[in-house]
């Protein structure tokens, strides 16, 4: 008598995570190991001249060198190196917390059924505190995801983001971010990401106004430190909500300056990755 048939299981996809690094020899080898549940890790590097490589190698990563051209070129450029179409795709100042790993390896298993792609909360740490409140939380990253239906796509190689052909779906847990060393690294920065986003504003004919000039930066400080409560956080919420009121008037200054041929950096000064 035949043996009644049965639906073969659902085989489970293999997942490549996905890193960009420049000088991260001193938090890389952490973000690696919140890893491990991971297929296969893949290092882009951008030619660093501390231990980074050393490091990734150690850990298990394939690391392969690309000159850096932009946040989002480079990622693109990794996510198509990866063997296998699932990615994970995070920055060396990242890690995986228990519960986003338990979630995600919960949702490999049943052969990710819900969504071509995944969202899930990023919570940053400043100056010895996770902030919980403020537009600096949950900032809810796409990371996860079937490259088949979505990638680094654009134009815009400055808070980049992933877009779909198809639904995302939300998963619990936190990615842990550790962006900033000390304050002054964190306004250098905060001062790079606000030239490029005016470089990207200029070149798409966006221009200056004094209304985003005085009542932008001001509505970015009061959304983040009382809409959104930043206040429950300490100093840490009002320095993060100051600073990103900041940002935003930098990056309307320098959109003046190039809509009116001033030059943003002394001729011959270095342009490094540095994020």
């Amino acid at each position: 008598m035949p043996s009644p048939s049965t639906t073969p299981p659902t085989q489970r996809p293999r997942l490549s995570a996905c890193i960009i690094a420049f000088n991260e020899a001193d938090r890389i080898g952490d973000c690696l190991a919140s890893l491990a549940f991971c297929d296969e890790i893949v290092v882009v590097d951008s030619f660093s001249s501390d231990a980074t490589v050393a490091v990734a190698e150690a850990a298990g990563a394939r690391v392969l060198q690309r000159a850096f051209d932009g946040f989002r070129s480079q990622k693109a450029f990794c996510v198509e190196q990866a063997s296998h179409d699932w990615v994970l795709c995070l920055d060396a100042d990242e890690r995986v917390n228990p519960a986003l790993r338990a979630a995600i390896e919960s949702e490999r298993d049943a052969g990710f059924p819900r969504a071509v792609g995944y969202r899930f909360a990023r919570c940053s740490e400043y100056f010895g505190r996770f902030l919980r409140h403020g537009t600096a939380y949950p900032d809810r990253v796409l990371r996860l995801f079937d490259r088949r239906h979505g990638g680094w796509r654009g134009d815009r190689e400055i808070h980049e983001a992933v877009s779909l052909d198809g639904p995302a779906a939300l998963l619990k847990g936190d990615l842990l971010h550790h962006p900033y060393r000390s304050f002054l690294q964190l306004l250098d920065k905060k001062q790079k990401y606000a030239r490029m986003m005016a470089e990207h504003e200029f070149g798409k004919g966006k221009r200056a106004s004094l209304g985003k000039l005085i009542i932008a930066p001001s509505w970015r400080f009061i959304r983040s430190y009382v809409v959104k409560r930043g206040f429950l956080d300490g100093w840490p919420g009002l320095i993060e909500a100051f600073v990103s009121a900041n940002y935003v008037r930098q990056k309307t200054i320098m959109l003046w300056l190039l809509q009116n041929g001033q030059p943003l950096v002394t001729p011959s000064a270095e342009n490094s990755q540095g994020k």
